[in-house]
This record gives structure tokens, sequence and C-alpha cells, in this order.
């Protein structure tokens, strides 16, 4: 269970931020982990006021358990297979039918958690969705420009109305027809800096060459695809006025942008192909689970 110890965390802003300050509300909030030691901390502690948190792990062969059991979470292994129905079985897993579901890099600030605590849950519509503000930051710097700026995902909803799409990428929440903006902003620590954009969207674009080889349709609509998404993120959303790293975020989007299709390309084939000479791991799964009472 989670303590009512006073707590506080730095963000990359420098403000101070005191999160369970708050009493504890009927929320589940849901996570899924794999080797997420770098924010995770950061991540639990803003989610104190939640009735419950819920982290499914993907075989994380880190300090992710041993941060995660700090916050007294509950916590469940499942092996992967895809973000979307990875995330579609942790909202499974909750006690609670509203979910507050975020990444392991990403924080809520102050205004959010204060705006979600302060709700009348009780009387809450069940038909309604709340969006929250994302800022990205790669490194120590925040991205203003480009389509990783001024996003706003939603991330609280409750389950008996709607839930997140199956998509192997690119999940996300089915919007409801209420749809809310919560005041304040998820603060995304989304890269260490540009290089790790660069060798993370090499494997995926070895990925997409892999599969594309299988793939009955040609490439020209990957290419329609990805030359969209760089002129979107670079033009149409101004990436081209933060310098280099609009350059890369915008090849990035490319990346995303076919990555989606030819995963999607690849389900619809019956047998799953593996690449020769490659291992192909399998995490750990457990059908149980541990539930940890936080520590001081």
């Amino acid at each position: 269970m989670i303590g009512d110890q006073r707590s506080s965390q730095r963000n990359s802003l420098g403000d101070r931020i005191q999160y369970n300050m708050c009493p504890r509300i009927p929320v589940s909030a849901v996570v899924i982990t794999k080797d997420a030691e770098a924010h995770l901390d950061q991540t639990l502690e803003s989610l104190a006021m939640c009735g419950e948190i819920i982290v499914l792990d993907s075989g994380s062969t880190d300090r992710t358990r041993e941060i995660a059991a700090r916050h007294g979470v509950q916590w469940y292994e499942h092996r992967f297979d895809g973000y979307g129905p990875q995330k579609c079985r942790a909202v499974e897993l909750a006690g609670h039918d509203w979910i507050l579901s975020i990444d392991a890099d990403e924080v809520l600030d102050h205004g959010v958690v204060a705006a979600i605590a302060g709700m009348d849950w009780p009387a809450a519509n069940l038909l309604t969705c709340w969006r929250i503000r994302r800022r990205t930051f790669v490194g120590d710097r925040e991205i203003t420009y480009g389509h990783w700026a001024n996003e706003r995902p939603v991330r609280l909803f409750n389950r008996l109305v709607t839930g997140f799409r199956p998509e192997l990428v690119h999940e996300s929440v089915r919007a409801t027809t209420q749809v809310r903006d919560l005041p304040g902003a998820l603060m995304h620590y989304s890269y260490a800096d540009l290089s790790e954009v660069i060798r993370l969207d090499f494997h995926r674009l070895k990925a997409i060459r892999y599969r594309q080889a299988s793939r009955r349709a040609g490439g020209v609509l990957l290419a329609l695809r990805a030359a969209w998404a760089v002129f979107h993120s670079y033009i149409l959303r101004a990436g081209c006025l933060e310098g280099g790293a609009g350059v890369v975020i915008a090849l990035s989007a490319a990346v995303n942008a076919t990555m989606g299709l030819a995963m999607a390309s690849e389900s619809e084939t019956a047998k799953p192909r593996v690449v020769p000479g490659r291992l192909q791991p399998v995490p750990r799964e457990t059908g149980g689970r541990v539930v940890y009472p936080k520590t001081a």
C-alpha cells in the first residue's frame, strides 16, 4: 500500500513538487515497464495520490522492480506482445474503473496532480475522458516545435466506457464523446540526447526493412507515408525552428509512420517469422501478482 509520508521530487525545470500531500482517490494508475529505471522513481511518485498503482513489467533486467517496490505498487509480469495489448492487459488488472495511464518516462506535474486529486469522483461523468498536455524533453532541452510539441494524449478515462486500441504500436485511448483538458502538463523525458533518437530509429528501420521484404504491398505506400510525416513535422508543425533537432524529430516521425504500417501488415500474416541467426528473447511470465508495501 502507498504510505502517507511526505515526499518531494525536483523536475527538470528545478521546481519543487510536493506529490503525496493529496488524499488518495478511487483511481488506478497503470504503467507498463521494461528496463525503466531512468525515470520510474519520479513517475511513480507523481502517482502517489492514486488508490493503487499497477505496474505490468515485461522482463526488466535493471533496477525497475527494486524501484517499483519502494512505491507500494502491485507488480505483475507478462511477456511483451505490443504496446496496445500490454496496456489493455494492465487496465484489466486494475481494481478501480477510473484509469490513469502514463508511460514510465512520463511524470505528472503539480497542476495535473492537484486537478485530479480535487475532482468529485463519486459524481464524475463516466463518459468524460481527460487529455493532458505533454511536454517532451530530449536531455534537458524541451521540444517546442514539430510533431512532438503540444501533444495532448488521453490519459484519464473510465474503462467501463472506453480503453486502449489494441495496436502493436502508436497505441491510444479511444476518445469518448466528452473530451476535456486537464490543467498542468505531463513531463515526457523521452531520450537522453539526439544520438539516442537516431540509434533507436536505426533499429526500427532495420525492423521495417525486414518486414517489408515479406509484404505483399510494395514500398510506394511506405515511402508516401514517410514523406508526409517529414513534411508534416518539419514544415507544417514548424519543426524547422528546432534546428538540427527538428530534422531528427521529423525523420523519427517518418520511421514511426512506416513502422506502424509495416507492423500492421505483418500482423495479417498467419505465421510469426524469426530472423535467422538472431536470438529471440522471451521475458519471464507469471500469473500472480506481488504487492509491495511502501518503504520510508
